[in-house]
């Protein structure tokens, strides 16, 4: 196996880009009820609009332009292509910093801090197997545990022999796990939009605060209401897939209602919470790069790994965890169960997707936190 690190520079061809509008134009859409607005998923209106900023107004090539002025990479580790921007800081003594995204996002969600960030650390911004330019995935089994050893693996090619770890979303779980893999090489770990659970223990609702309550209870509603993506994902991906790769309006709602659902509830439209033009940028590099069905299959991996959800040990790497008050669920207390916790800040705005939401009060905790440890 070649452990070649070799540079990359984003470059999708131009009958891409035109088969992209033409697929957009010619849009067979659906019919919308009266009055339903987003209780049902996407609507069909907000829908329209958006595909049209795609095709006639979103400019892919600067877009492009802009994220190929991140020093880019490709490595292989066990076989699988695993993709990542590389920024060393002009500070020779940066500590060097790991940022692993959630789905559906991909490096794009990191693209808003990565160069203020490289003013401290070393930054790698991955790519996680399966999505966007970490693909094809080379065969099944790439489940949490075994992504992270591959970016410890990436991080030890890279020379790091001791990192930190940021973790968006779910990358949080691979972030942790990283932690749990490597601690003597993991000098701290920080996640946002970390999903907690309780116990079945009682005492693990006596005392709840009442903003605790709430995070609580958004979590119920999260696993009555808005878990369909997940229980697809995690059974039948490939037929998913299916209707998501030769759709590009179908792979926008797939992945915008979840910048609707998971940004600061405050914002009314995802681009309020979000860029547009930074969400456009994220949906294309899943539909130029076909990664709607290898990305699902995260979540298939993690519905059939006993291990990912047998008991373990509590971590022992220091960790902060950032909470967005006004949509996250984590709380502290499950949080210090499971890890060694010692950072814990709550922001009045914001959401899942934190570094492109709230670029700057995430860039301030991270700094904070390493700051610290």
């Amino acid at each position: 196996m070649s452990t070649e690190i070799r540079p990359f520079r984003i470059e999708i061809p131009q009958a891409d880009l035109d088969d992209l509008r033409d697929r957009l134009r010619r849009t067979r859409w659906s019919a919308e009820l009266p009055g339903e607005g987003w209780s049902r998923g996407v609507p069909t209106g907000y829908l329209r609009e958006l595909a049209a900023y795609w095709a006639d107004g979103y400019d892919w090539r600067a877009a492009e332009a802009r994220l190929n002025t991140f020093p880019q990479f490709i490595t292989e580790v066990d076989g699988q292509p695993i993709h990542f921007a590389h920024v060393r800081s002009a500070n020779p003594d940066a500590t060097p910093l790991l940022l692993l995204h959630d789905w559906p996002a991909s490096f794009v969600v990191f693209s808003e801090v990565i160069a203020e960030l490289s003013r401290d650390f070393h930054v790698v911004a991955g790519n996680m197997p399966g999505f966007g330019f970490s693909g094809p995935l080379a065969g099944p089994g790439w489940n949490i545990g075994r992504i992270a050893g591959a970016f410890v693996e990436v991080m030890d090619r890279l020379g790091y022999d001791r990192f930190g770890v940021q973790g968006q979303g779910g990358g949080a779980w691979a972030a942790i796990e990283i932690g749990r893999q490597a601690p003597d090489k993991v000098v701290g770990v920080h996640v946002n939009g970390l999903v907690t659970f309780p116990s079945e223990d009682p005492a693990d609702f006596a005392g709840l605060t009442e903003s605790e309550q709430e995070r609580l209870a958004r979590l119920q509603n999260f696993r009555d209401d808005m878990m369909g993506f997940n229980v697809i994902q995690s059974t039948r991906p490939k037929t998913l897939a299916h209707g998501l790769h030769d759709s590009p309006v179908g792979q926008l709602a797939w992945i915008v209602e979840k910048f609707k659902e998971w940004t600061d509830a405050e914002r009314e439209l995802p681009e309020d919470a979000v860029d547009r033009d930074l969400l456009l940028t994220n949906v294309s590099l899943y539909w130029f790069t076909g990664s709607a069905g290898s990305s699902a299959t995260l979540y298939y991996e993690m519905a059939h790994d006993a291990s990912a959800w047998a008991p373990k040990e509590r971590g022992t790497v220091p960790t902060g965890v950032a909470v967005a008050l006004s949509t996250d669920v984590a709380i502290r207390r499950f949080a210090e169960r499971d890890s060694n916790v010692v950072h814990w800040s709550e922001l009045e705005r914001g959401g899942n997707f934190l570094p492109a939401e709230q670029p700057a009060a995430f860039v301030e905790d991270v700094r904070t936190f390493f700051a610290s440890v």
